[in-house]
C-alpha cells in the first residue's frame, strides 16, 4: 500500500516521469484489454515513445503545446496520452460525442495544434477545419491496432504509419516540465454558460492518483489486477484513475468502447477475469437488468467504484445481490482532478460520498462564504493538492471560483458527525416551492425505489402560485399513470415536495457517460422517446 499521498510528487516532476517509472517495473504485464487483445507495458512503453518522437521531430510540436485527443475506448488512447505527455505536450481530452459547434470552441479556446481524432468523427472537424489554427491531424480507426494496418488519410496522418516512422527518428527530448506546469485542460461539462478548460497540473493528478491508490491498493493487488473500464478515457476520472493511479501500480485495464451496448458489455464480462469495476447509477442498473447477467463470474470482483451522479440505493441493493460485491461511492469535479471524496471499504454509508482524502479539506459554506457549523447545509468547498489552479485564459472565473485557496463546487450538502460528506443536490439544480427548498436528489431517490420505475428526474417548472412546482420525469418498466406515482411520492415525501406533473419516457436524455441530463428536461420542448 502506498503510504503516502506525496509519493509520487516527491519522486517524480512530472507525469512522463510517473509514466517510465511503470514501463520499468511491470514491463512483462498486461496493461490495456481492448476487442479481445492485450497489451504490455512494453508495447504501451515502445508505441507511445515512437508516437512522441513522431510528434517532436516530424510534427515540430514543443513543450506546451496543445493536443486534442478525441476518441472512445480504446488502447489508441492511452497510447496517444502517454505520448503527448512524454513528448511535453498539454493533452486537451474532447467528447467525441461533440458537435462541430463544440469541437470548434474546444479546440479554439485551447489553442490546440494537433489533433488524434478517431476516423468516424473526421466529417464533423472537416465542417470547421478551415476557422482553425490546428496543423497537424492523426487519424485511427477502431481497429488500427488489432490489423496493424498503415493506411492513407490523404491530406491527414495515419496513426499506425506515425508511429512506424517514429521509431526511426531521434530520441524523445526529455519532458522537462516541473509540477506546477499544465498537463491537462479539462473541459466542464457546461452547463452553465460556455464550457471552460480547467487547467490540471502534473502535481493536480500525480497526487490524485496517489491519493487514489492510498484507498484502491487496500483491495487490489499490485501487478496483479484487472479493473472494468467503462467510463469514457476523456472524462477525467478514468483519465486520472484508469490511466495514470491504476497503471502506475501494475492493474490491467479492460477498456469497454461503448458502454451503451450492454449487450456488447455483458459479453467483455464474460470473458475476462477483473477484480474492479467502475460506473455510475445508470450502468449498474442497466448491467444489472440484462438477461446475461447471471452468465458472469462476479466472483473476483472486490472493488465497485461509484461517481459522477448521484447513486440510488436501489441501485446500491440491486448490485450488491447481483455481484457480491459493494459499491464505493465517491464524489468529484473536473476541478479537483477529479477525486475529492470516497468511501472507505466496508464503512460504506448510501447516500454519502464518503469522507475527504488524504490531504484534503472540505467545508461547508454559507452565501456570504462563510464556513458553517458541522451538520449545516450550505456549499462545500474544498482545498488540496488535486484542486487546480484555474481556469484556462479566464482570471474572472478563476477569482470568483477559488477564494483563499478552497474550491468552491457548486453542490449543496453537509458533512455528517461522522466526517462522512453528503451532497444534497447541484446549486442550481435546487427547486424553491412556496419558499420552501426541495433538492432534486432525494426525489430521485424515493421515485427510484418504486419496483417499476428505473430512472428519475426532478425539474422546477414555474407556478403561479408556489413559484415553481417538482415535475418528475420516469422511465418505467411496467406501465403506470400519474396518479400512480404520485400516490406512491406521497407516502414517502412531505406535500411540497410531492412532484405536481408528471412525464412518462422511454427512457430519460443522458450525457456521454450516462448521466441524465436534467437540462434538457427543463426545455418544455423535448419530446419523449
Amino acid at each position: 500500500m502506498i503510504k503516502d499521498a506525496y509519493h509520487y510528487t516527491n519522486k517524480f516532476n512530472n507525469l512522463a516521469q510517473l509514466l517510465e517509472d511503470g514501463f520499468s517495473r511491470y514491463s512483462d504485464k498486461p496493461a490495456f484489454h481492448c476487442l479481445g487483445q492485450t497489451l504490455t507495458y512494453e508495447d504501451v512503453e515502445q508505441k507511445s515513445r515512437y508516437l512522441a518522437q513522431w510528434l517532436q521531430h516530424e510534427c515540430g510540436l514543443e513543450a506546451g503545446d496543445r493536443i486534442a485527443i478525441q476518441l472512445p475506448n480504446l488502447t489508441q488512447y492511452p497510447i496517444a496520452a502517454y505520448a503527448a505527455l512524454r513528448a511535453g505536450l498539454i493533452i486537451v481530452n474532447t467528447n467525441p460525442l461533440y458537435t462541430s459547434r463544440e469541437m470548434k470552441h474546444q479546440f479554439s479556446d485551447s489553442g490546440a495544434k494537433a489533433l488524434i481524432i478517431l476516423e468516424d468523427l473526421v466529417p464533423k472537424y472537416q465542417a470547421i477545419e478551415s476557422e482553425l489554427n490546428i496543423k497537424h491531424v492523426i487519424v485511427t480507426s477502431a481497429p488500427d491496432l488489432l490489423t496493424q494496418q498503415e493506411q492513407d488519410r490523404g491530406n491527414y496522418s495515419d496513426f499506425n504509419s506515425a508511429i512506424s516512422a517514429g521509431k526511426h527518428l531521434p530520441a524523445v527530448a526529455e519532458n522537462s516540465a516541473i509540477a506546477d506546469d499544465i498537463a491537462v485542460i479539462q473541459y466542464t461539462g457546461g452547463t452553465t454558460g460556455v464550457s471552460k478548460g480547467a487547467c490540471l497540473t502534473h502535481n493536480n493528478l500525480m497526487a490524485n492518483a496517489a491519493q487514489m491508490n492510498i484507498r484502491l491498493t487496500q483491495k487490489m493487488i499490485e501487478g496483479e489486477d484487472s479493473f472494468v473500464c467503462p467510463l469514457p478515457l476523456y472524462h477525467i476520472y478514468a483519465f486520472t484513475v484508469n490511466m495514470i493511479s491504476l497503471f502506475s501500480v501494475g492493474v490491467q485495464n479492460i477498456l469497454i468502447p461503448n458502454p451503451r451496448d450492454i449487450d456488447g458489455f455483458v459479453n467483455t464480462l464474460k470473458n475476462v477475469r477483473f477484480s474492479g469495476l467502475s460506473g455510475i447509477n445508470t450502468l449498474f442498473m442497466g448491467l444489472c437488468q440484462h438477461p446475461e447477467i447471471s452468465s458472469v463470474d462476479f466472483s473476483h470482483l472486490k472493488v465497485t467504484v461509484s461517481g459522477g451522479s448521484m447513486l440510488t440505493s436501489k441501485a446500491f441493493h440491486v448490485w450488491y445481490q447481483t455481484t457480491g460485491c459493494t459499491i464505493t461511492e465517491g464524489w468529484g469535479l473536473s476541478e479537483t482532478s477529479p477525486v475529492i471524496t470516497l468511501n472507505e471499504f466496508g464503512k460504506e454509508q448510501v447516500g454519502c460520498v464518503g469522507i475527504p482524502l488524504l490531504e484534503t479539506e472540505v467545508q461547508v459554506w454559507d452565501i456570504n462564504n462563510k464556513p458553517l457549523a458541522q451538520g449545516e447545509v450550505g456549499e462545500l468547498v474544498v482545498k488540496g493538492p488535486q484542486v487546480m489552479p484555474g481556469y484556462w485564459q479566464r482570471p474572472d472565473e478563476t477569482n470568483n471560483s477559488i477564494i483563499n485557496g478552497f474550491f468552491k463546487t457548486g453542490d449543496v450538502g453537509l458533512i455528517k458527525t461522522d466526517g462522512q460528506v453528503q451532497i444534497v443536490d447541484r446549486l442550481k439544480d435546487m427547486i424553491i416551492v412556496s419558499g420552501f427548498n426541495v433538492y432534486p436528489n432525494e426525489v430521485e431517490d424515493i421515485l427510484c425505489s418504486h419496483q417499476h420505475i428505473f430512472e428519475a428526474a426532478v425539474v422546477g417548472d414555474h407556478d403561479e402560485h408556489t413559484g415553481e412546482l417538482v415535475h418528475a420525469h420516469v422511465a418505467t418498466l411496467e406501465p403506470l399513470d400519474e396518479g400512480d406515482v404520485i400516490h406512491f411520492c406521497r407516502q414517502h415525501l412531505t406535500n411540497y415536495k410531492v412532484p405536481k406533473r408528471i412525464t412518462f419516457h422511454e427512457q430519460l436524455p443522458k450525457s456521454a457517460v450516462g448521466k441524465v441530463l436534467r437540462r434538457e428536461l427543463r426545455n418544455t420542448q423535448y419530446t419523449k422517446s
